[in-house]
């Protein structure tokens, strides 16, 4: 039943976007008309907007009284972008650690060429992050940097194993957590990344805020594959359509999730604080 509730109300979803930004038929062209991303919508839009909300709001009053007041009993969070992000824009520290090892790029060249290179196919295995993920991060620095100097890439791959190197994207989240937790909703930290992972949680003492860990690299599949986050479920003993996940990446944590059978929230968009994800779930804090 639930999953039936959340296809209806994707088709709605669908069918509205469809509507309101179909791109205008121009002998056949396929540009996309600007203009037609900007006007305004037919009053059957609206309607279906609403009919949208109410959906939600019917779809998780079903699922409080299906979970005893809660949407879900188990929270899954993906780790950079939602929990945690670089204390410093990756390209600065790159080149600031770079310097010495005579790294001439700007901040910008370095931006560049890690967005091209990281975007690649990784041919030495299927999964990017294997163990350490030393291979793949090695590809990365010297194609971002032109630098293949194996004491810079040392220093640069420790450094984003401290600390220093992150902050926490919301201040509230050890409370919000703790409350989660203290009124029986499981919660896991759902991530593509090398084995670094777990050190990096504990160095930003936060490790004992979750139930489990799920790291791409260690279960052996990289989001969106739905493996992950049915290995995130089994951690902590629920069944996926038990559990939310929450991320900052529409193709790798909500569509990931959903082909998995959780529910999924976009980090930013559907909620942007853990505060509201656990008001959502059914729990003040």
């Amino acid at each position: 039943m639930a999953s039936s509730a959340r296809s209806r109300i994707t088709k709605i979803f669908t069918a509205s976007k469809q509507r309101r930004f179909a791109p205008p038929c121009a002998f056949g062209s396929p540009s996309f008309s600007t203009s037609a991303a900007v006007a305004a919508p037919e009053p059957a839009e609206a309607v279906d907007g609403s009919r949208i909300m109410g959906m939600v709001k019917d779809y998780e009053d079903y699922r409080r009284n299906l979970y005893g007041g809660f949407t879900h009993n188990a929270l899954l969070v993906d780790a950079v972008g939602t929990l945690v992000v670089p204390a410093q824009p990756m390209a600065q520290i790159y080149r600031q650690i770079g310097e010495k090892y005579g790294v001439k790029c700007s901040e910008c060249e370095i931006l560049n060429r890690y967005r091209w290179a990281y975007e690649q196919p990784w041919g030495r295995s299927r999964l990017r992050y294997v163990d350490d993920g030393r291979p793949f991060w090695q590809h990365i620095v010297s194609s971002s940097t032109g630098c293949s100097d194996s004491q810079y890439f040392e220093e640069l791959y420790n450094y984003y194993t401290t600390e220093k190197a992150w902050q926490l994207c919301d201040p509230d989240a050890e409370k919000v957590f703790q409350s989660l937790r203290k009124a029986g909703v499981k919660v896991a930290v759902v991530s593509n990344f090398d084995t670094r992972l777990r050190p990096l949680l504990k160095a930003l003492k936060c490790d004992h805020w979750f139930d489990a860990v799920a790291v791409s690299a260690e279960v052996e599949a990289e989001k969106p594959n739905p493996m992950i986050f049915l290995k995130a479920c089994e951690f902590l003993g629920v069944q996926p359509e038990d559990a939310v996940h929450v991320g900052d990446d529409r193709r790798n944590d909500i569509w990931g999730a959903r082909d998995a059978g959780c529910d999924a929230w976009l980090w930013g968009s559907d909620v942007k604080s853990f505060k509201e994800v656990a008001q959502r779930i059914g729990v003040e804090v």
